[in-house]
């Protein structure tokens, strides 16, 4: 069994920990949120949903003082976090653990490859599990569609799969990857079309595929980024990319993206990594991206005042 430690117990780590643990490996769960590590330590991690019904028990902490080196680390953190969890996460690596860095968006993974390395760095992109923490030491997911990883830069692939099957002995079906941009992209174009469109009508993913305005603009955000990927080469092998999203939305019909999550809670979302990446892209292969630089400016909009 794997030692592992999950560096950002949100939503989305507390469902990867609280299976891995479940697994036999043990799990430290890491995150800042006080009241979700006490109850955790007194009652146990709570995981439900697709997944079936748990509780498990698990190490958890607000820091990662102490624990010392694992074998797998994994960074779930937000998008804007990512520097100093990989820079707490330093304490965790060893000469043989494999960070996975696993955030939405476009960036992240430069910025931990700067603190952490490349050569132990793999990226990883997850989807269609519609997580979300039902109270402190219980977190509800939809589904578990996708996991991926690909190596960041000089991590071999023995690494990579030694990272991969952690996951896989937790009930994870993992894909490894050799072209990492068209892994982030194929995930990308899923969270550009429901990230904003839910966050500005606080409707669910399935509330959005069946009303035909905001479907229209969660539609026309994906054809800005496909537009974007074939412009720099990236080959999408989703077949058609907007029936892609479409089916992969309707499978998890009632599950509120982060994003909307984040302004429910009154929080900043990653929207300069999602929605904001894509006219950034688009002005370097001289494109435009006006739908996704729209839904942008409106979420920023709703953000002020919101703690970061």
């Amino acid at each position: 069994m794997a030692r592992v430690a999950v560096v950002g117990a949100g939503a989305m780590g507390s469902v990867y920990a609280g299976l891995m643990a479940d697994a036999g490996h043990e799990v430290h769960a890491i995150t800042l949120w006080a009241d979700h590590v006490a109850a955790m330590r007194a009652n146990g991690l709570r995981v439900e949903g697709a997944s079936g019904d748990r509780t498990v028990r698990l190490q958890a902490a607000t820091t990662t003082d102490g624990i010392g080196p694992c074998d797998l680390v994994i960074i779930a953190c937000k998008a804007a976090d990512v520097v100093d969890a990989a820079r707490s996460a330093k304490a965790l690596v060893g000469e043989s653990t494999v960070v996975q860095t696993i955030q939405n968006g476009l960036g992240s993974a430069d910025r931990v490859a700067e603190v952490l390395g490349a050569e132990r760095l793999s990226v990883g992109v997850v989807g269609g599990f519609g997580a979300s923490l039902t109270a402190p030491g219980h977190v509800h997911h939809n589904g578990m569609e996708m996991v991926r990883f690909g190596a960041y830069g000089g991590l071999s692939g023995d690494a990579v799969e030694r990272g991969a099957s952690v996951w896989r002995s937790a009930g994870f079906a993992v894909q490894v990857f050799d072209d990492i941009e068209r892994m982030v992209w194929e995930k990308l174009i899923m969270n550009v079309a429901f990230s904003a469109s839910t966050c500005l009508t606080g409707m669910t993913i399935g509330e959005v595929l069946a009303h035909p305005e905001a479907w229209h603009v969660a539609r026309r955000c994906t054809e800005e980024a496909v537009a974007v990927a074939q412009a720099r080469g990236i080959s999408l092998q989703v077949g058609d990319p907007v029936e892609h999203v479409r089916e992969l939305g309707g499978k998890i019909p009632n599950a509120r993206p982060s994003m909307l999550l984040d302004h429910l809670a009154g929080r900043r979302s990653e929207i300069d990594v999602i929605n904001g990446a894509i006219p950034r892209q688009a002005a370097t292969v001289g494109l435009a991206a006006p739908v996704n630089d729209t839904v942008t400016a409106l979420v920023k909009a709703r953000e002020v005042g919101f703690a970061a």
